[in-house]
């Protein structure tokens, strides 16, 4: 997260304000669509059903 320059609270803030989402290439994965700093993000996730969790992959900004 360091790297891409955002922390866990904003991580959480992208998926609470997601604007779409759609299945990833990876069979059981997800790409949530949101934003952070007025720009275009994907979150990629991957729902742990046993737990009961959803496991973040990573995120990235989408480069229009």
């Amino acid at each position: 997260m360091g790297d891409r320059r955002f922390t866990e609270i904003d991580l959480r803030r992208m998926l609470q304000q997601a604007t779409g989402y759609r299945e990833d290439v990876v069979e059981g994965r997800w790409v949530i669509e949101t934003r952070h700093r007025r720009k275009a993000w994907e979150v990629i996730v991957e729902p742990d059903r046993e737990r009961r969790l959803l496991v973040v992959v990573t995120a990235y900004p989408v480069w229009e």
